[in-house]
């Protein structure tokens, strides 16, 4: 920035205005930084422990679901799980969703989303550090390099080192590990298609559909980039979540914190510190928080966009802490306002406060170095606050609305439509006949034999397109399981029994197993003028 053009810009004059200072800052930080390659540390603790149980949980789930089997009956797959877009279709175990019905999957994406709410405004980030599909597969991706490369030390030296025979291997090794992890992955995608046994068998053989075989070379590609090459960039640029997450976070929320007001000052030479008599804190400036963040970040800077709080930094920290002999909890998840009233009890103001931890108990210093023996973290009255109980009940309306609807729903459903040219047709004998477009639908995987009748209208006789006689007020059909049978039906009524141009009646399908569904359906019947 030119002196000359800082009073245009800042309304100051240059004698109030650091130009240099301004001009020092903005050449430290450039717009666009080079991504430097994270090697994250192992971890060893609860939080990673957590961790690996979520990525086997998921995994499991994402890879074996297809291959499980359910019993509908000879008419119906017995995939447990099967999106069959063929016959449009949703088989979830004994749950089967037709194109109608889709307001399920919808209610459900709505309960994923309230429920995402519910849990970042209560434990921050958590679906970011333990479920999202992301994390899931770059902790899969990093097993892998740790095995062929090493652990941290080992992965840089790696790195900085000329190429050479064991380079290649182990670099090839890695990549062809990662490749068929990501084709394992788009295979076991397209398995939730189709048949997983029957599609495997045609995938090996060259038989399966080309868009099969395109559509793991998509989510193969875009799994072995987003996982092995791009990992934390896929959160910190690609995905919105850690913009919008700010908005679902207050003081009451549950964040992964430095704890500063313990750990600083911060010093390597703790004992030659407290031998000189100087005041130090329990950190030791070792940098394992930072050392084992996928993330690469340092959290004793505070809260910041990029952090998924997973807890491996309380891992490592904690770790750290029974080494030196000190208190864990340096670095620990806690809430802000219960950050606050421990800078206050570190303060020397402890009796000031009282709560109940719901956490191992945690002791911390004073201002004096004493130790309390109890501590403020937080407690289930801040953290199920109106704001969760709120999201809560949504999610629970949400699901009990829609698991009512789905045990009350109907397996049976008529629809009717009249003919629109002619609405009616005159016979030779002065009877009066009306043609409708029916559709009965039967949801069931078995076949069912319903009863057809019509009621409200006097004399009047049905017959079914291509039949030749009239077959009084109600007739059998056989519908096929699963099946739409569409059918033309003619309803006959002697023009001297009706009394108008319009007569409503009711259409009826009836199951004909005792205690069987019964749809409906209120149509009118058209005749001439009546004088």
């Amino acid at each position: 920035m030119r002196p000359d053009n800082v009073k245009k810009q800042t309304g100051l004059v240059p004698e109030q205005f650091d130009v240099a200072a301004v001009n020092r800052r903005d050449k430290q930080q450039p717009l666009y930084i080079t991504r430097k390659k994270i090697h994250p540390k192992r971890a060893k603790g609860n939080f990673r422990s957590f961790k690996w149980l979520m990525m086997i949980v998921t995994l499991g789930i994402y890879y074996l679901t297809p291959w499980l089997r359910w019993d509908r009956g000879e008419y119906a797959p017995d995939q447990a799980v099967l999106i069959d877009l063929a016959n449009r279709r949703f088989y979830f175990f004994f749950i089967e969703i037709w194109p109608q019905e889709f307001f399920y999957v919808a209610g459900m994406l709505v309960m994923a989303g309230v429920a995402l709410f519910l849990v970042t405004s209560t434990v921050g980030r958590a679906w970011c550090g333990y479920s999202c599909p992301q994390t899931i597969w770059v902790d899969l991706f990093l097993v892998v390099e740790r095995f062929f490369e090493g652990e941290r030390n080992a992965r840089i030296k790696l790195d900085a080192s000329a190429w050479s025979i064991p380079k290649i291997y182990k670099r090839g090794a890695k990549h062809i590990v990662w490749l068929l992890i990501s084709i394992a992955t788009g295979g076991a995608w397209v398995f939730f298609f189709a048949d997983a046994p029957e599609l495997a068998g045609e995938l090996i053989t060259g038989e399966a559909a080309f868009v099969a075989y395109s559509t793991i070379g998509i989510l193969a590609s875009t799994t072995y980039v987003f996982g092995g090459v791009m990992r934390e960039q896929v959160c910190i640029y690609m995905c919105p979540w850690p913009r919008i997450q700010a908005a679902m976070l207050d003081e009451n929320s549950l964040t992964v914190t430095y704890n500063d007001w313990r750990g600083e000052p911060r010093s390597r030479h703790a004992k030659k510190m407290k031998k000189a008599g100087k005041a130090i804190g329990d950190c030791v400036d070792c940098n394992a928080c930072v050392a084992v963040c996928p993330m690469g970040i340092d959290i004793r800077d505070g809260q910041q966009l990029e952090c998924i709080t997973c807890g491996l930094c309380i891992d490592a920290c904690d770790e750290v802490m029974n080494k030196i002999g000190v208190d864990k909890g340096l670095i620990s998840y806690i809430t802000l306002a219960g950050y606050n009233q421990n800078v206050v009890l570190a303060g020397g103001k402890a009796n000031e406060y009282i709560a109940e931890n719901i956490f191992d108990p945690k002791k911390v210093r004073d201002k004096d170095g004493n130790l309390f023996s109890k501590f403020v973290i937080v407690n289930w009255r801040t953290i199920l606050r109106p704001r969760t109980w709120l999201y809560m009940g949504v999610y629970s309306l949400i699901g009990i609305a829609m698991l009512t609807v789905l045990a009350l729903r109907d397996r049976l459903e008529l629809n009717v439509l009249h003919d629109r040219n002619p609405v009616y047709v005159v016979l030779s004998d002065g009877s009066i006949r009306n043609g409708y477009e029916i559709k009965i639908l039967n949801m069931l995987a078995k076949p069912r034999r319903v009863v057809l009748k019509i009621e409200g209208l006097e004399n009047a006789s049905i017959k079914f397109a291509g039949g030749d006689k009239l077959v009084g007020l109600s007739t059998q059909i056989d519908v096929k399981p699963d099946q739409l049978l569409a059918a033309k039906l003619f309803i006959q009524v002697p023009g001297k029994s009706l009394k108008s141009d319009t007569t409503e009646f009711r259409i009826i399908v009836s199951d004909i197993d005792e205690g069987g569904e019964t749809s409906e359906y209120h149509a009118s019947f058209m005749a001439p003028l009546v004088d």
